[in-house]
């Protein structure tokens, strides 16, 4: 029998923090749409690259606020890469906020959390349960595991975790493979770094990378390389359940997060079949959706049946 039709345990839903460039005013419109959907967690912040300045650190922590008030936790994310000074000073000063809870993105932050609960984000090379309970005497409560990791790390991990502390999943979204002190986005358009002329803000989704033989393969993002196909767990949720994950993470795209949201919501709930659910999904993965480094294959192939 499906662990749909019987007494199971849920997941969460979160929603990650936005990776790419878009207007302010679409950022706004964005979280106002996304307050009224189904997420228990609301990831916050920049988490790319510190050129990027439509919302500043006080536009976030209002928006937690009001996070907060719609009856969710607010989570402020930090950057993936500190590359200089000035990046650690804001860094220091967005952890001396102590009304949300922070998403390290970079171990940088563990030195002004001073022992505060935080998560681990999954650009973190957090592989083993030695550095589970590592972190965990510094304040760990929830670690999102690397993206590269699959369900075999993941069940030992579990077996192994530290009490009290959550384990989230990066359940839906292009994803984050590396980072890099370039930005590829800039090359792309034959500008420099310095003067990118924030041209990946007219990718809303990164840009595609094709193959030699045409086959969409990476996406670029800024410093960031993410896959071309959209990663997605909801095929695999009844063995995410038995396994005992606590949050199921959807990574924001331009278009139809909340249908996104909603999808996962209701398989949750067993309302859709994940079969269902999961060819709702295609429609809204324009590259095709993939699984492999969960099921132990390549990252861009599909490893469950839809």
């Amino acid at each position: 029998m499906s662990a749909l039709n019987t007494p199971a345990h849920r997941p969460r839903l979160s929603l990650g923090p936005i990776l790419y460039l878009w207007p302010r005013e679409q950022v706004l419109d964005f979280y106002a749409e996304l307050l009224e959907a189904p997420v228990d967690v609301v990831y916050l912040g920049e988490t790319i690259c510190s050129k990027r300045r439509q919302l500043k650190p006080e536009d976030y922590w209002e928006l937690a606020e009001r996070v907060t008030a719609a009856g969710k936790q607010a989570v402020i994310s930090t950057l993936a890469l500190i590359e200089s000074d000035g990046e650690l000073k804001t860094l220091k000063r967005i952890c001396a906020d102590e009304r949300f809870m922070i998403e390290a993105g970079d171990l940088a932050a563990l030195d002004f959390l001073e022992g505060r609960p935080f998560v681990a984000g999954h650009s973190i090379n957090l592989y083993n349960h030695r550095t589970l309970a590592f972190l965990a005497e510094r304040g760990l409560k929830r670690w999102v595991m690397p993206v590269e990791l699959g369900r075999a790390t993941a069940a030992e991990l579990l077996q192994r975790r530290p009490e009290g502390v959550e384990c989230e999943l990066f359940a839906f979204g292009r994803l984050p493979l590396a980072y890099s002190a370039r930005c590829f986005t800039a090359y792309n358009r034959g500008l420099g770094k310095d003067n990118c002329e924030f041209c990946c803000g007219d990718y809303p989704d990164g840009v595609l990378v094709t193959t030699q033989e045409g086959q969409e393969f990476l996406s670029l993002n800024g410093i960031q390389t993410q896959s071309a196909g959209t990663h997605n767990l909801l095929a695999s949720l009844d063995e995410v359940r038995a396994l005992g994950v606590d949050l199921l993470r959807i990574s924001p795209q331009s278009k139809h997060t909340a249908d996104v949201v909603r999808t996962f919501a209701d398989c949750l709930t067993g309302d859709l079949d994940p079969a269902e659910g999961t060819a709702r999904l295609r429609d809204w993965a324009p590259s095709g959706l993939c699984d492999g480094y969960w099921t132990g294959e390549s990252g861009y192939k599909v490893g469950m049946p839809a």
